[in-house]
């Protein structure tokens, strides 16, 4: 990683052709995937890279991959607002019911494009999710691909989760798992394995994408996905301590904002989707069976789901939030998002 680091600055300055300055700031950046996951070597460390270099190298970002500087994965957005970190990257929906609104995009069969979602996050953050998140400037905001069950049994219909404990990917699905005749089980990711090996869940809802990182086409023998709308989502956020993003020098912090906000979530999005196709070919050459569960057999799962639509816009309304209005615009974003915008790049 370091060398990797060195030629890009190096390539950055000779095509500048400014002298190198010396480093000012280091920024601890702390997340729970080994570095070597699809998030941490396509997306992190794609901003961390640009930063540095961007920054002619007045910026380091130190990298903490699996939790190595202390606590779990549910800690993290504490760690950033304590100053534990720097900038983490986490799942909102560790910490069930603090962050409501970026809930609209976990609820079932809400999403299906990545990046269209990603815009439409970020849009609706910019708008009103803001206030929170005190304590942290947020740098990012993003969705994987399509959340889907992976399990030791085959699942084909509704019916087919009675009596299964699944590990479920948030709030919301784990209610419509709990409503199927399911048992949800809640955990972070990096302990899925163990579980799955173990007996302590009969499979996981999670993307493509990050399974061959915990090895579950090894633990599992079946997959199952939904064409159209998801299954569910996770939301995601970068996310920065605020004090050190305003102790920042003017000339820096324009860089942080520049490879930071709606291009980044938009990158960061798509990008996470677009490993879902490499890591379903790990689970087809190791011999698993894959369902793919069509529009028109979805609509059973779909009409499941309703219920929980209806609960949480209830619950919203308790919290002073108008829930329907957050779907509406959603869905209004997310129509809107136009691929012209996907302009993320390394430098």
């Amino acid at each position: 990683m370091t060398n990797r680091r060195t030629v890009l600055a190096a390539a950055a300055l000779a095509l500048t052709g400014l002298p190198a300055a010396a480093q000012e700031v280091t920024l601890k950046l702390h997340q729970f995937l080994p570095a070597q996951a699809n998030v941490p070597m396509l997306i992190l460390d794609v901003w961390a890279d640009n930063v540095e270099a961007a920054s002619n190298g007045r910026i380091e970002v130190e990298r903490y991959p699996s939790m190595q500087l202390g606590g779990v994965p549910p800690e993290l957005m504490d760690q950033a607002i304590d100053g534990v970190a720097d900038v983490v990257w986490t799942v909102v929906g560790y910490t069930p019911g603090r962050f409501p609104r970026t809930e609209v995009f976990e609820l079932p069969f809400m999403t299906e494009d990545a990046r269209a979602t990603s815009y439409a996050y970020w849009k609706l953050f910019e708008e009103e999710m803001g206030e929170d998140f005190p304590g942290v400037e947020i740098l990012g905001t993003w969705v994987h691909g399509p959340g889907m069950f992976h399990t030791a049994d085959p699942v084909e219909n509704p019916e087919d989760l009675q009596g299964m404990k699944i590990r479920g990917g948030g709030r919301l699905v784990n209610a419509m798992l709990e409503r199927l005749g399911a048992e949800p089980i809640g955990m972070p990711v990096p302990a899925i394995p163990e579980a799955l090996s173990k007996g302590v869940i009969d499979g996981t809802t999670i993307p493509w994408e990050v399974t061959p990182a915990i090895r579950v086409p090894e633990l599992v023998e079946f997959h199952t996905e939904f064409e159209g709308p998801a299954l569910y989502n996770l939301t995601f956020v970068l996310a920065m301590n605020e004090g050190t993003y305003d102790g920042l020098p003017d000339d820096l912090k324009q860089i942080i904002d520049e490879q930071s906000g709606q291009a980044f979530s938009i990158f960061a999005g798509g990008t996470q989707a677009d490993a879902d196709g490499p890591a379903r070919q790990v689970a087809v050459d190791n011999g698993n069976e894959i369902v793919t569960i069509s529009s028109e057999q979805a609509e059973a799962w779909r009409e499941a789901a309703q219920p929980i639509y209806d609960e949480w816009i209830a619950e919203m309304e308790g919290k002073g939030i108008d829930g329907q209005a957050l779907i509406d615009r959603a869905r209004a974003l997310m129509e809107e998002y136009d691929s012209s915008l996907d302009t993320y790049a390394p430098l």
